[in-house]
């Protein structure tokens, strides 16, 4: 189960990412085109979900982390 879903903080002011939810072992994450992603530890993994989680937090970094090391390893499009 994901939190509510926030805002991404977008400090870098040309991110994709508009809105992500936090879950135990996931993170949910909305990009400004509407698709919207889940990611887990099975896909595309502990570490990766767990600094995704991280820089949703700190409101910078996400897109282009997905878009350098995730890509399409994720667990569910929505």
């Amino acid at each position: 189960m994901h939190a509510s879903r926030k805002r991404y903080g977008n400090l870098g002011r040309n991110s994709g990412v508009r809105f992500y939810a936090l879950g135990p072992s996931s993170i949910r994450v909305w990009f400004k085109d509407g698709d919207g992603y889940d990611y887990d530890y099975r896909h595309p993994g502990r570490e990766h979900v767990e600094t995704m989680k991280r820089l949703a937090e700190e409101g910078r970094g996400l897109s282009t982390y997905i878009s350098q090391h995730v890509r399409k390893n994720y667990a569910r499009k929505l």
